[in-house]
């Protein structure tokens, strides 16, 4: 059986050889900042220790770009750059929202947690 959908695209690549050295670029950057990230993570986890005064430093650093690396695959890879922006707000705006309601429960639920097991040491 014939499988007629990779035929047509790709036969349906409409740009011409500059748009392709230019879309090839940019993944190669984006790639390039990923494999960056990436190894500033690794070289961090694996030089401070979890007990140095630097480590809350290192964690903070983890999850920045942690949402960094996501930006960019998200925007570049999953191709939602190239959309508009009432799109992205769309996809975006709940993850964010989901986000902040996770740190603000992990918030809460830490303050809560530590009161009682102050309450229950002083006991």
């Amino acid at each position: 059986m014939l499988r007629d959908d990779i035929i047509e695209y790709s036969l349906d690549a409409h740009h011409s050889e500059e748009h392709g050295k230019v879309l090839r670029k940019k993944i190669w950057v984006v790639t390039g900042l990923l494999t960056l990230i990436t190894a500033v993570e690794v070289f961090l986890g694996a030089m401070i220790k979890q007990g140095s005064d630097f480590w809350p430093f290192v964690k903070w650093g983890f999850v920045i770009m942690t949402i960094v690396k996501a930006y960019y695959i998200v925007m570049s890879f999953m191709h939602l750059g190239d959309e508009r922006k009432g799109l992205r707000a769309v996809i975006l705006v709940p993850y964010f929202i989901f986000i902040f309601y996770l740190i603000f429960i992990l918030l809460w639920e830490g303050t809560a947690v530590s009161e009682a097991l102050i309450t229950h040491s002083v006991n």
